[in-house]
């Protein structure tokens, strides 16, 4: 089987050497287009609290927080190439925008991709380290080691996504009368090559950009679990702050691997077909065809959800948020009503983050 792939937004197929029929089904050029406007619309505007918040918040600031600060940094930036995105699928796989918007506007899903799930594999060493080896850690949770690893994590994702601008191009079809933007592997001639490249690229980032970190998390929190459960029965002040930061991270990277698994289990069993290793049987791949959008859209969805979970989790990052929309006086009565109830010492650890100077 004869085709061509579009590791990121669209598949393309030859008809005509396989007799398969791989059109687009129709309602998705005015479906997908709604569903990323949406998430441009949600991403940026929680995206943008979250930063602000978190920049606000400077005396207060935990560790977590400038990861959070950073994951919300990157979701941002994603999140404002979503309006190009809806207009090329509207216009049935279009691009009119030119080179250097394909480049870039593809460059940054996979920096986002890659900086999203290393923000959240640091968020879970530093619960880890805070955790497990709370008495010995502290030379490791040091600000210096933390801005160290950011910029590692900075570096290392715009490495890893920088195929993209040497490959993205605009490339025009006289058929279809239609430019699309679309990996380009024509400086690697030989066939042979650039099946294997488009293989490998598509591998090696689902790889490195999600099944190693995640397996990183998992291991992480397999420790932090034992621990937990060791000192269940008493735990101390500071241990309830632990793991209540452990279950807002826990739900992060939940939801992160909710979110795109998909995506990258699909693309991962298209790249095999490139090898031969799969069954490429027309059925099996226009289910590949038909779910891309909708898998990618899933993905994309994560960007807009993290700041909803920490409104949801933490109580501290919700009351910085009603300070800063000037809400807080508004809800001070119901507040003050609900907790009247309440000792003043649990009062105030209420008020305090869920997980506060860990």
């Amino acid at each position: 089987m004869e085709y061509k792939e579009d590791n990121y937004d669209e598949y393309y197929y030859d008809e005509n050497a396989t007799g398969c029929d791989y059109s687009e089904w129709g309602p998705s050029y005015s479906l997908i287009p709604v569903l990323y406007m949406l998430v441009f619309i949600l991403g940026l505007s929680g995206n943008g609290v979250v930063i602000f918040t978190v920049w606000q918040s400077k005396s207060k600031r935990r560790a977590a927080d400038i990861y959070i600060g950073n994951l919300a940094l990157a979701d941002l930036a994603f999140v404002a190439t979503l309006p190009l995105w809806a207009v090329y699928t509207a216009l049935g796989y279009h691009w009119p925008f030119g080179v250097a918007l394909c480049k870039i506007s593809s460059y940054l899903v996979l920096v986002n991709m890659y900086a999203s799930v290393f923000c959240l594999t640091c968020l879970s060493f530093d619960r880890y380290l805070a955790i497990v080896h709370s008495l010995s850690s502290s030379r490791l949770r040091s600000r210096g080691t933390m801005l160290v690893s950011l910029l590692i994590i900075w570096m290392l994702s715009g490495l890893l996504a920088m195929p993209t601008l040497v490959f993205r191009t605009t490339v025009f079809d006289d058929m279809t009368n239609k430019t699309t933007c679309a990996m380009d592997f024509s400086l690697v001639s030989h066939e042979r090559h650039e099946t294997l490249w488009i293989a490998g690229l598509s591998l090696s980032s689902s790889l490195l950009g999600f099944l190693l970190p995640f397996l990183l998390m998992i291991v992480f929190y397999c420790f932090i679990g034992t621990t937990v459960t060791q000192h269940f029965q008493n735990l101390r002040k500071d241990d309830q702050k632990k793991r209540r930061l452990l279950k807002i991270i826990t739900t992060l990277v939940v939801v992160f691997a909710l979110c795109w698994t998909p995506f990258h289990v699909l693309k991962s069993v298209d790249a095999l077909a490139y090898l031969n290793l799969v069954p490429d049987s027309c059925g099996f791949m226009r289910f590949i065809l038909l779910a891309h959008p909708y898998a990618t859209c899933l993905a994309y969805v994560n960007s807009c959800l993290n700041p909803f979970l920490y409104a949801f989790f933490d109580l501290r990052f919700r009351s910085q948020c009603l300070c800063l929309l000037n809400l807080k006086k508004a809800v001070h009565g119901q507040v003050s009503s609900l907790s009247s109830t309440m000792s003043a010492q649990t009062q105030k650890s209420e008020v305090q983050s869920l997980a506060t100077k860990v």
